[in-house]
């Protein structure tokens, strides 16, 4: 009975070990995708995911404030519906980002931020960059970069970063990574496979 089980689980360590592994940063990446599967913005759903020490502390996506209409619910945008000049776009906007919804849980639950990481879907804007400051976050790692039409204000969002200290890096998830992820996704991530 013993070389049996010893056999079984000899091979299931042989399945594991042809599988691809994400990456920490791929994997929170990851994470801040599936956050942004929440989000109620028709223009860019984004998610953020805060960790430290590889532990995820606060996750946050795109959407209107607790209680307040959703664009997705009235399939508008409702900054565009106003016609709202493009310089001007956060007057108007529903939406609290995904940064600042994650940072906000964090700080409404009494959680310290202070040297973590945060992983977002889309390059920070200006107003989360300052809150990314403000809260002590030591790193950003974004996957899309913001590509306004407004270059010279990106600008000034990734200088802010870059005076504060804060390290900033752009990922892409490997194709084969995201494969291999995406098989787990499926109804029957955890059904016996030996």
């Amino acid at each position: 009975m013993e070389p049996t089980c010893w056999f079984i689980i000899r091979s299931f360590e042989a399945v594991c070990m042809n599988q691809k592994r994400p990456s920490w940063d791929e994997y929170f990446m990851m994470l801040a995708k599936l956050a942004a599967s929440r989000s109620t913005c028709l223009s860019r759903p984004t998610g953020a995911v805060v960790v430290n020490d590889k532990q995820v502390i606060t996750t946050g996506y795109n959407g209107s404030l607790p209680g307040q209409k959703h664009c997705m619910d009235d399939g508008v945008c409702f900054r565009r519906s106003l016609k709202w000049p493009e310089a001007m776009k956060y007057d108007m906007c529903r939406s609290a980002h995904a940064e600042a919804n994650a940072i906000s849980l964090a700080a409404k639950k009494g959680v310290s931020l202070e040297g973590s990481t945060i992983y977002c879907t889309l390059e920070p804007c200006i107003t989360c960059s300052k809150l990314i400051v403000m809260s002590g976050i030591a790193r950003v790692v974004y996957e899309h970069p913001y590509d306004s039409p407004i270059p010279e204000r990106d600008q000034y969002w990734k200088d802010v970063l870059a005076l504060s200290r804060t390290t900033v890096e752009q990922i892409i998830i490997h194709d084969e990574t995201m494969e291999n992820a995406l098989q787990f996704m499926s109804s029957d991530t955890s059904k016996r496979r030996l």
